[in-house]
């Protein structure tokens, strides 16, 4: 299993699969590298796709609420370049992975060979974060994967047209089964870290995202998101008009990534990394 050791000695998982233009991909909040599974068997045979998975999260070491913190994650990521040997790599960055990349735009942009941010922009609406406050560290009241899978596809008002099957593959992405019933398979403790963080004084992250002036940028969003707002993607776009934008129609945050639309769109960013 692919280890290195983060700056203060954290043990953190990592996937490195295929040769060629190497490509990182940072997931959600509270979610870990299996969220690109549904995107890497549609990648080119000419890239090497990386996944992280963050510290208290996936295959990673606990290291507990006071690590679980953009800036921390940040130098992981840092870490993990070094402990692979690359100079440069592009980023694929989902929600919280997308605001890695743009911090990482802002203080090691020699590092970067272009961007793709998913569903995440410089502001996020405040019901988006209401509604990651209701469920982040929190185990599912549901008592079997079906269960889980059947109440996901209730409550996932933005996405249209899943298969059931695709809730079923989630559920057993993000949660083991234990005695006790349905875990998550992160450390609770990410709550509090989302709490003070949420707390704080929010910062201006535009400056953050125009430092990727001049490398190759993709936004996807789903179309029905409730964390970036249409008018921030507009914004987006205005300030960079070069940059590739889906806009993938029937998905909430965030989408699956392997939707012909978002497809389309990454494999255009791809081709204008080389």
């Amino acid at each position: 299993m692919p280890e290195f050791h983060a700056p203060d000695g954290a043990r953190l998982h990592f996937a490195d699969d295929g040769a060629g233009v190497p490509v990182l991909a940072l997931s959600g909040l509270t979610r870990n590298g299996t969220d690109f599974d549904y995107l890497a068997p549609h990648l080119p045979a000419s890239v090497r796709l990386v996944r992280l998975d963050y510290r208290g999260r996936g295959k990673s070491e606990w290291t507990g609420a006071e690590t679980y913190s953009v800036p921390v994650e940040t130098g992981d990521v840092a870490a993990l370049l070094d402990h692979l040997g690359l100079d440069r790599v592009a980023l694929i960055g989902t929600s919280r992975g997308g605001l890695i990349a743009m911090v990482l735009a802002s203080v090691a942009k020699e590092r970067l060979l272009g961007a793709c941010l998913v569903d995440i922009g410089p502001e996020i609406t405040a019901s988006g974060l209401e509604a990651i406050r209701d469920y982040v560290g929190q185990n599912p009241t549901q008592a079997t994967f079906a269960e889980a899978a059947e109440m996901r596809a209730r409550l996932m008002e933005g996405f249209e047209d899943v298969p059931q099957g695709r809730w079923e593959e989630e559920v057993r992405k993000h949660y083991v089964d234990s005695p006790g019933g349905l875990k998550i398979n992160y450390d609770p403790a990410l709550r509090d870290a989302f709490l003070a963080a949420a707390a704080a004084p929010a910062l201006d992250l535009w400056p953050m995202f125009d430092a990727f002036e001049g490398l190759p940028l993709l936004l996807v969003r789903g179309a029905n998101s409730d964390i970036l707002a249409p008018e921030v993607a507009q914004e987006m776009c205005r300030r960079r008009p070069d940059m590739i934008f889906a806009d993938v129609p029937g998905r909430g945050h965030v989408p699956f990534l392997d939707e012909p639309e978002a497809l389309a769109a990454i494999r255009e960013w791809i081709e204008r990394l080389s």
